[in-house]
């Protein structure tokens, strides 16, 4: 048993010197750029609402969002986001835009199943776990809120 654990770690450890080392530093700067270029592109169509539409700035970000999502959903179709992610990695997951991305996804990986049955059952697969994430998070948040200003 001792022989067979001692020839694990031998292993583990040869082959950890035979693997590449991920550019951790070029990694992260892409991401930084591609998330920094996606969060413009997302604040370029706030103004664009603004100052072209003629809507306030509280009332600009629902059809910013709406956009945003909306392209990376088409992009995603396209199998550009994809792209995109490869290179960027973390740096696409950018809230809004890795979500729909994520929901697409899901949805066209079925799609040879119909469209019912197929595209429509799969694409709530991950919504709906984070909308569920999300409504538990804000209630038990909510409660720890509440009773925080209860005693202070």
């Amino acid at each position: 048993m001792a022989k067979e654990k001692l020839n694990e770690n031998n292993f583990e450890k040869q082959s950890k010197s035979y693997q590449p080392k991920p550019p951790y530093v070029l990694n992260c700067m892409k991401a930084f750029i591609v998330g920094g270029l996606i969060c413009v592109f997302g604040e370029a169509l706030s103004q664009m609402y603004i100052h072209w539409f003629g809507f306030s700035e509280e009332k600009a970000g629902d059809p910013t969002v709406t956009t945003l999502i909306l392209l990376s959903a088409l992009l995603t179709g396209f199998g550009i986001y994809d792209r995109i992610g490869q290179f960027a990695g973390a740096g696409s997951a950018v809230p809004v835009t890795g979500f729909a991305n994520s929901v697409t996804s899901a949805a066209l990986e079925h799609k040879s199943e119909g469209i019912v049955l197929g595209v429509a059952t799969n694409l709530f697969k991950l919504a709906g776990s984070v909308i569920v994430f999300g409504v538990v998070s804000a209630y038990v948040l909510g409660i720890i809120r509440y009773t925080w200003s209860l005693f202070f």
